[in-house]
């Protein structure tokens, strides 16, 4: 990916930051949109000093159309290109029918799908005009196939591989990829520390997913399109 540009959402995470540092070290340039300072701090200090010119943060909302377009004009400003869009935004709840309410229910659509939406609208117009562009989103092994107990999740993430293969025809033939990852549960800080009891042995280190992440957005992947990839 060397002199590549890619834009990476929900780049301060967990997941993100391992996912940022890896395309960092296969030579690409790379854009974060953030909305917790904190986090873009602690990110851009792991950020190795040689890497740190082919990094570019800036607060923005992807959930919110006019910022995220605001967010890639600025990219081309600073890169002069789009090559690859790696979309991490999203988030997860519990819960069945009756006890998810509607604030819950539109979270997991807007956190989960939305993100995705408005992020490939800001810039998949720019890919086909440049006849070249890799997309990954991010859907869940935990919703193939589709299970009880957290329906707003499911239904989002499950929206999320439908959306997945509906651009991958919308831009198939044109130099544009289109994929999603479906990892199962991930080590991180943040699940350790919701299920403390749990066996962590077959858990994906982010690690991993950041290798696969890089493959589907490299030069390589070419062929690869349509396809939920699950880890």
């Amino acid at each position: 990916m060397k002199q590549r540009a890619a834009i990476i959402t929900g780049g301060t995470g967990a997941l993100g930051q391992a996912v940022t540092l890896r395309l960092l070290a296969a030579g690409a340039m790379v854009a974060l949109p953030w909305i917790v300072k904190e986090e873009e701090t602690r990110l851009l200090a792991r950020v190795p000093a040689e890497a740190r010119g082919r990094v570019l943060t800036a607060e923005a909302d992807v959930i919110d159309d006019a910022g995220m377009a605001r967010f890639v004009d600025g990219v081309v400003a600073r890169f002069g290109r789009v090559d690859a869009l790696v979309a991490l935004v999203g988030g997860f709840a519990g819960g069945g029918l009756v006890d998810t309410d509607r604030a819950t229910w539109d979270g997991m659509i807007a956190m989960n799908l939305t993100s995705a939406y408005t992020a490939c609208r800001a810039t998949v117009p720019r890919m086909l005009d440049a006849g070249y562009g890799r997309i990954v989103l991010t859907a869940s092994r935990a919703v193939l196939p589709p299970s009880a107990g957290f329906i707003a999740y499911t239904v989002a993430k499950a929206a999320v591989a439908a959306f997945t293969q509906a651009l991958a025809a919308e831009t198939r033939g044109r130099g544009v990829t289109v994929n999603a990852i479906a990892p199962s549960t991930m080590d991180t800080p943040a699940n350790r520390a919701a299920m403390p009891d749990a066996d962590r042995a077959g858990w994906v280190s982010v690690e991993s997913v950041a290798e696969l992440v890089a493959f589907l957005a490299g030069e390589t992947a070419a062929g690869v399109t349509g396809a939920l990839v699950t880890i």
